[in-house]
Formats: structure tokens, sequence, C-alpha cells
């Protein structure tokens, strides 16, 4: 029975897609966020009066309906992937899907969904989080192309809509059709830690996110341990990030304590929100979304 289900679906991908992004533009309406920027999926939640937490689990993530409706997050997952599955779980709560618990996944991401539910919500965080007009202005205001792009320049771009490196280039290629499918195999053998050689110019284990003048969104996520690489002469206020070195591309820090800095680099601004990680321990933040920047958890 397994087999026909993978050769017939039983349902229409893309009349399934057309109803996440619609439902994708609706919730930014509802929560009264524009149509193209970056957003906070952790804020947007919270909007919506939905609990987000992060726990030392296993797995993807969990949507559980109620009064209030929570989703649970695995703290293991790398940053971006964590946005990315809040956003996931949300899309079961838009879609008034009962309580699910979403696996690791890791395989099941190059085959297409078997299950309708899991389409429609993996299909909505895309539109959620990368808005087609917001992926067109993130390109052109740069002077790139999708498909001239480089992959230091895919992944300027993914920094900026707080996703992964492969999951923008899936949802460029399926999600919205802006990059061939030729182009989008090439720039997969791309890895994370060619792609940090790259930037760089050394060899580093460290996660890294790229913030550059062209970055529109007010707030910035980071955690503990994390590499930014701001514009060029950039400057930070506080002691939450440490200066490492300056660089063509521009001016490299570590985050080093948790809490709230502005970056300014002449009239461009950020404010990145660092989260804390365990020590000694391969996870990040755990406790509730919406204190992962401070040093306690008042939840707890």
């Amino acid at each position: 029975m397994s087999e026909m289900r993978i050769i017939k679906p039983g349902f229409d991908r893309r009349v399934l897609a057309t109803q996440a992004m619609q439902a994708a533009t609706a919730t930014r309406a509802k929560a009264n966020l524009d149509q193209s920027g970056p957003i906070c999926i952790y804020g947007l939640c919270e909007t919506l009066g939905i609990v987000v937490r992060f726990n030392n689990i296993n797995m993807e993530g969990m949507y559980q309906r109620g009064i209030p409706p929570r989703i649970h997050l695995s703290a293991r997952r790398p940053l971006p992937r964590r946005a990315y599955n809040c956003a996931h779980e949300l899309g079961h709560h838009i879609f008034g899907h009962g309580s699910s618990i979403d696996e690791l996944r890791e395989d099941a991401k190059a085959q297409p969904w078997e299950d309708p539910k899991e389409f429609l919500a993996d299909t909505f965080a895309g539109f959620i989080l990368m808005p087609i007009i917001g992926l067109r202005r993130a390109f052109a205001v740069r002077g790139w192309t999708p498909e001239t792009a480089t992959p230091a320049q895919v992944f300027t771009v993914a920094c900026e809509f707080g996703v992964g490196y492969a999951t923008l280039l899936t949802h460029l290629s399926a999600g919205v059709q802006m990059l061939s499918r030729g182009r989008t195999a090439a720039l997969r053998r791309v890895t994370p830690k060619s792609l940090r050689m790259e930037i760089l110019g050394a060899l580093t284990p460290e996660p890294l996110i790229v913030a550059d003048r062209h970055r529109t969104a007010p707030t910035l996520d980071a955690e503990v341990n994390t590499l930014l690489l701001l514009p060029p002469g950039a400057k930070v206020a506080g002691g939450q990030f440490a200066f490492q070195r300056d660089l063509p591309s521009g001016r490299l820090f570590r985050a080093v304590k948790p809490g709230i800095f502005q970056a300014t680099a002449g009239d461009w601004a950020v404010f990145v929100r660092i989260a804390p990680v365990q020590r000694n321990e391969p996870y990040g933040y755990v406790g509730l979304a919406q204190y992962r920047h401070l040093e306690e958890d008042p939840d707890e």
C-alpha cells in the first residue's frame, strides 16, 4: 500500500500550493505585516496567541491544539531550521489540523510529501517566510538574479529571510519557480563548510549569519558562538559581540553572551537578539521563545 501511495498521492499539489500561498498572505495581513519583508516567525506566533517553546527533544517539532495552542520545537536543530519548523507547525494551526508530531525528516525532504497535511504545512512555511515579492526585491536590490547568483549570494539572501541555504534553494525552485532544476542541483552541491570558507576565507565550525546593507528587517536572531558578518565599518553597542577581524566584504563579530544590541553602519542599523546555548551540550536555548534572548527564563 505504501508503494501505491507514492505513485498516486491522491491530492493535487498545485491546488494545495495555491491554498498555502493564499493562507500565508492572509496570515501576514491578519498580523498587520507587509507582504514582502522578512518576519520574525516567533513574533508572528505570539501575535496570533500561539505559545512557542524550545525543548531538548530529538524531533523537528510538534503542534499541540488547545487553549492556548502550543508549538514545541527542538533546540537541537540549527537556528534557521528552528524558524522553518516553527512556520511549518504554524501551518498546521492555520489549516485547523489536529495535534501532530513531526519527526526528523532529513531523508523525507528529498521526496515529495505523501501526506497532504504535511505538504500543505511545508508549502505554507515557505510562503510565510519567503514571499515571492520579497525574494524578487532581495535579489534585484543587490543586482543579482537567482539563476546567476553565486552560492555566497544565495546564502546572503537566505540569511536575510532567516532560513537555511538549502531551504531557500527548495523554495526558489519548487515554491516560486525562480530557479531552474539544473542550477538548483549545482548550488545544492555546495556544503555549509565550503560556504563559510568562501565567505570568510578560513575554515570555521561556527554558524555564520551575513547581514549586508540591503537587509531590511529591523531585527536579527542569533545565538552565542554564532559568527556575524556585518557591513564594512559596522559598530556595535554593548558587550554581547566580540570583534574578530575586517574582511573585504564586511566586519566579522562573534556572539559571546545573550542579550540585545544594536549594530550600525552609517544610516544602516539592526537590533541583534542573541539567545544562549547550553554549555557542553549539542543544543541551544531551552524555554519560551519570547524569552530566548534573556539570561533567565521566567517560565522555569
